[in-house]
């Protein structure tokens, strides 16, 4: 079935202006806020209203072209192209710093800029610079879903290739990765979607994911929205649900994959991944090619946000720990390559030795790339 899960974003097609589900809040509360400009993407990025690395790509290019297209006084239509593209280059700067580890945020960002000079000898002036980058970003989001989808149909047929089973497939999934985590369907949530359509499903396990849950706050809530079987184990249960019930694949996503296939993800996922192994469950990381950088050579050039001490310490305002005890929040672990038994993108799957070459024959870093592809 389509997703019938509310939208991470809405963009107003008249005013060009945003708004973001404040998926803190979920799911006792759906509530969206605006985001006027890169100042509100910024804090709707860093505070995790909206997380997920396309919809972080995502929400970072459109509070950019929301803040563009700003209804009343704004010195931006008085720019010239050059200056506008000055603006655009020093805010996109600045959205990149909001949260470090996922790649999609800086790549979306970077194709925006490459953009905006490719494009520049064909504006007569900054408004239609501004209607170009609107419509390239409109343009993203419908991209985006479509890759979404062949992503998860190429995850699914995968899964049921290498299990040797079309049906009562049963799968794990760590963190959140579906419409709340994109421009729409998902990414490992988008396989896990595509089995289910299929027919080839069983059912869907997910962790709780802490310490901010977005496991049991989020997935949990997609999964029973969309009524896929699913069932919610804390992380602690990983190694003793595979000890004691059959599961068929892990699949989860990636804020980044490096050139060696060392993939940075929800902190928790390493362990996974090595309980996964020592019990011989293959484990995908599920992933637009957004989030591949062949720049990043291994995991050592990965840098790892951290993340204050409170969402540790508390959930939802309440104390769970004493509020002098020392934290260490790293927000991502990374899981070796040899750990992972392939990469599932939206031109197919990959094996972690083999990304230069993958990404090469799908064109995405040599010359010919002009496709522009944000999310």
């Amino acid at each position: 079935m389509e997703s019938q899960v509310v939208k991470a974003f809405e963009i107003d097609e008249t005013t060009k202006q945003l708004k973001v589900l404040d998926q803190t809040l979920l799911p006792q509360k759906i509530e969206y806020v605006d985001v006027p400009d890169t100042q509100a993407g910024y804090s709707a990025i860093q505070t995790m209203k909206v997380r997920g690395a396309p919809c972080i790509a995502a929400v970072g290019c459109l509070s950019l072209i929301s803040e563009l297209n700003k209804p009343g006084e704004s010195s931006i239509p008085q720019l010239s192209v050059e200056e506008l593209i000055g603006v655009i280059r020093e805010k996109s700067n600045y959205l990149k710093k909001s949260r470090p580890t996922a790649v999609n945020l800086r790549n979306a960002l970077d194709k925006i800029i490459k953009y905006t000079e490719d494009s520049k000898a064909e504006c007569i002036n900054s408004a239609d610079l501004i209607c170009k980058l609107t419509k390239l970003c409109e343009q993203a989001i419908q991209g985006g879903l479509i890759m979404n989808k062949r992503l998860g149909e190429y995850g699914a047929r995968e899964i049921m290739k290498k299990s040797g089973k079309s049906s009562s497939l049963k799968i794990l999934t760590h963190c959140n990765t579906g419409s709340l985590a994109t421009v729409g369907y998902g990414t490992a949530l988008g396989v896990i979607r595509s089995l289910h359509k299929l027919g080839a499903l069983d059912r869907a396990y997910c962790t709780e994911t802490r310490p901010y849950n977005q496991g049991s706050r989020l997935t949990a809530w997609e999964l029973v929205t969309e009524e896929i079987p699913a069932t919610l184990i804390a992380d602690s249960m990983v190694a003793y649900l595979m000890a004691n019930r059959e599961i068929n694949a892990v699949v989860v996503g990636a804020d980044c994959v490096a050139a060696n296939g060392d993939t940075a993800n929800k902190i928790g996922t390493l362990q996974i991944a090595l309980t996964a192994k020592h019990y011989k469950v293959p484990f995908y990381v599920a992933a637009p090619t957004q989030s591949i950088d062949v720049s990043i050579e291994s995991q050592t050039a990965i840098e790892i946000e951290q993340r204050p001490a409170d969402e540790l310490r508390k959930i939802s305002g309440i104390d769970l720990a004493p509020n002098n005890v020392e934290v260490w929040n790293p927000c991502f672990d990374v899981t070796p390559s040899d750990l992972i038994s392939g990469i599932i993108t939206e031109r197919g799957c990959c094996g972690t030795n083999k990304i230069r070459e993958f990404m090469l024959a799908c064109k995405l870093i040599a010359a010919e790339d002009t496709t522009y592809a944000l999310f």
